[in-house]
């Protein structure tokens, strides 16, 4: 009897001691990823920083701005293009620029409300992450997990920035540690017809970056690129082309009013 209680502790034993070593799966780690990054939206505050874009909104230019977040939306005032200064007169249209918002703060904010964010692409793919990909050759890198994503046949998309995200190939990178966010990229491999072409064609070569990084207690996207090339119904060109870098964030102490956010965007950043 002791010889079979004792086998049977060895036996039980073992499962207890390799527990810790069993290699998480990639939809366990991409699960707890997603709802640790649910639980820190909630939490978010507000900073400062530098960004620095070129993109159809800088008009091709690289634009350096000082950038202030408020519960209202961002407030940008631009210091630099192509790496030059502003002259005094582009600098005093920047200043009436922001007076304008001031003296029309609900326009602003209406307008900062329904502007696609630069990370819509990124945001689109992490909603759909569990149930539209199939996750695979998950292995460590550095120290982070990473994680092979390309569409399940058996999701069906809904809506077109659905069907475009769901076409993607790309992969995932997760800090192992603790089950962040750090990079999420994705690239279409061939044409994508919506509505046999008619609705809209987006072509191989569309891709999408987003990188995060640790920035005090919180993580925060750094760098966004997003590249979309295609057309839309009656033949419209559909183009997009980002590339932003986010640096020297500073945590703001609480949120800002608007006047306030103005006046510390003139301002030098920290």
């Amino acid at each position: 009897m002791c010889a079979v209680s004792g086998l049977a502790l060895m036996v039980g034993a073992v499962p207890l001691q390799a527990q810790a070593k069993v290699m998480p799966t990639a939809k366990d780690v991409v699960g707890q990823m997603l709802e640790n990054e649910r639980v820190a939206m909630t939490k978010r505050g507000m900073y400062e920083y530098v960004s620095l874009e070129r993109s159809e909104r800088t008009g091709g230019h690289l634009w350096m701005e000082h950038v202030v977040e408020t519960p209202m939306g961002r407030i940008r005032f631009l210091m630099q293009e192509d790496g030059k200064p502003l002259p005094a007169e582009r600098e005093a249209q920047e200043r009436g620029r922001l007076a304008d918002i001031l003296a029309h703060q609900a326009e602003f904010e209406a307008k900062e409300s329904a502007q696609k964010s630069d990370e819509e692409s990124a945001r689109k793919m992490m909603s759909i992450l569990e149930k539209a990909f199939l996750m695979e050759n998950m292995r460590a890198e550095g120290e982070n997990w990473r994680i092979d994503l390309k569409p399940d046949p058996n999701y069906s998309p809904n809506g077109m920035q659905e069907r475009v995200a769901h076409a993607m190939n790309g992969y995932v990178l997760i800090n192992q540690k603790q089950l962040r966010l750090r990079h999420l990229e994705g690239n279409l491999p061939a044409d994508l017809s919506i509505g046999f072409g008619i609705l809209a064609t987006v072509h191989a070569g569309t891709h999408f970056v987003t990188e995060r990084s640790e920035v005090g207690d919180e993580w925060r996207t750094t760098h966004v690129v997003s590249v979309l090339n295609g057309r839309v119904i009656f033949f419209k060109t559909l183009s997009k082309n980002q590339d932003m870098v986010r640096q020297q964030f500073h945590k703001l102490e609480k949120p800002l009013t608007l006047k306030e956010a103005v006046a510390l965007a003139e301002t030098t950043p920290r």
